[in-house]
């Protein structure tokens, strides 16, 4: 019985570092294949026109990309 906790254990460990290693490098979780962008795909969905949530985020994203720039190449 105790190899059964000394083993479950060492999984709580493991997935806990793992949490923390998570948590401070801030990436999203991807496959290691890439995922659909890997072979071309941009989106999930057959949609002609992207949703509105996806419109947002991508409107911000831009707007996000402006400001960047408007302050790399600023004079002061």
């Amino acid at each position: 019985m105790v190899i059964y906790f000394v083993t479950f254990s060492v999984f709580l460990l493991v997935i806990a570092a793992m949490a923390v290693g998570y948590i401070f490098q801030r990436k999203t979780v991807s496959g290691s294949c890439g995922g659909l962008d890997g072979i071309g795909i941009a989106k999930e969905c057959d949609c002609p026109e992207p949703c509105d949530a996806r419109k947002k985020r991508e409107a911000r994203e831009a707007r996000e990309a402006r400001a960047a720039e408007w302050k790399k190449n600023q004079i002061i």
